[in-house]
């Protein structure tokens, strides 16, 4: 399901609408508010570079300590 983020126009306030396949204006609606009146914000994509087991623990022995790399970032600079 694509996810989209909006920015609602009269109260400023930020929230992501789930779309099931395309995206819906009338499923756009300000849960702070109330209001239909938004603007559509730019999504950062999540790149990965690598896997990782979800329990990896980067703080045990971390080289971001010793000034290394830190969290697999190297060579992306």
């Amino acid at each position: 399901m694509p996810v989209y983020d909006y920015r609602c126009t009269d109260c400023n306030g930020t929230y992501d609408v789930f779309h099931k396949g395309r995206e819906v204006v009338e499923d756009v609606v300000c849960p702070s508010c109330g209001s239909v009146h938004h603007k559509k914000l730019m999504s950062v994509p999540v790149v990965s570079m690598g896997s990782t087991s979800a329990g990896s623990d980067y703080s045990a022995g971390s080289s971001c300590e010793t000034g290394g790399c830190c969290g697999g970032s190297c060579g992306l600079n």
